[in-house]
This record gives structure tokens, sequence and C-alpha cells, in this order.
């Protein structure tokens, strides 16, 4: 059995679970997400906790049994209180500003880099350098860290690019000059 599918979810006050037809729905304080529910996995609400079973034994159903709660869980901490990715860009020159729902990068390109901020994010910059993405999906808020600092990752020999706050860049050794 999914050690991960058996742990019960707490609901926190504010938060109201309803499902129908397979599909979970979310409400919170941050807002509401739904979900498809997958085949084989059945949802049980009880005084403040929700469960996830499985109706049969079969691969599937054991496959989805973890991940189903996972996704919940998921859901349930994002309308409560939201998840959050911070960046850092490093490099002479370089830095960020938001206009409207653009993201504008300056990155040592010929010329600056535009990045369209999708519904559902929010983008604080602080200092021009810092940039903190946040939302109630997980999965959005990771997906959109993952594209900005796609546009220029941070390179091993100078460091300069953009990173993840906390994330340790390897750095290597330039050439030798003169040495024979």
């Amino acid at each position: 059995m999914s050690r991960i599918g058996k742990k019960p979810v707490t609901i926190p006050k504010g938060v109201k679970i309803t499902h129908s037809e397979g599909v979970v729905k979310v409400e919170g304080p941050k807002g509401v997400l739904s979900s498809k529910l997958p085949e084989g996995v059945v949802l049980k609400l009880a005084d403040g906790q929700m469960t996830i079973e499985r109706a049969s034994d079969d691969r599937l159903a054991r496959s989805y049994h973890g991940l189903a709660r996972t996704l919940i869980s998921n859901m349930v901490t994002g309308v409560d209180t939201g998840f959050q990715k911070a960046l850092e860009i490093s490099g002479v020159g370089y830095r960020a500003e938001l206009t409207g729902s653009t993201l504008k990068l300056v990155l040592g390109f010929s010329s600056p880099v535009e990045y369209g901020i999708p519904k559902g994010i929010d983008l604080t910059i602080d200092k021009q350098v810092n940039l903190v993405v946040s939302g109630v999906d997980r999965e959005l808020v990771g997906r959109v860290a993952s594209e900005i600092r796609a546009l220029k990752k941070p390179e091993p020999y100078k460091g300069k690019g953009i990173k993840y706050v906390g994330e340790y860049i390897r750095r290597k050794a330039g050439k030798a000059a003169g040495a024979k």
C-alpha cells in the first residue's frame, strides 16, 4: 500500500473541498483550484480530514494512490497559504523590471528579453535583481520560475545568469594563461 496515500490531509479552517463526478474543487482564502481525480481513486471526507482510498488493488490504482493524495494536498496548501519561488539575477548590468503583465529582463543579450506572465502568478521584484514568483498553483509557480531561469542559466566560470535563491553553482577554473 502507498505510504504517502495512506496519510490523511488535514483541512484548515476556511478551506472547503467539494467533489463530484471525478472532479475535486478546493476553495480557500487565496483562490479556487480544481483538478480531475485519477481513475481508481476514491475521496473520503470526515471531520476536518480527507483520506484517499483505492477502489481496487490493481496496478494502475496503486500507482495513482499517492499521486492523488499529493495533488490534493498541494491544492489545499495553495489556496490556504500559497507557494513561492525566489530567483536571483547576478551579473554586471543584469536587471529585471515589471511592466503590466510583462517581465523585461536585461541579460547581456543585444536586446532585452520579454517574458509574459501567465494568469494566476504574482511577480515581485526587489532591487532589480531579486524576483519572487508566487501563486496558488504549485505546478504553475515552479514552471514559471523554471522558464525565467532558462532564459539565462548561470554559467560556471563567472556565475552570471539567473539562479534560484540558495542554489549552489559549481564554479570552474578558467584558462591558466602562460603555463607551458
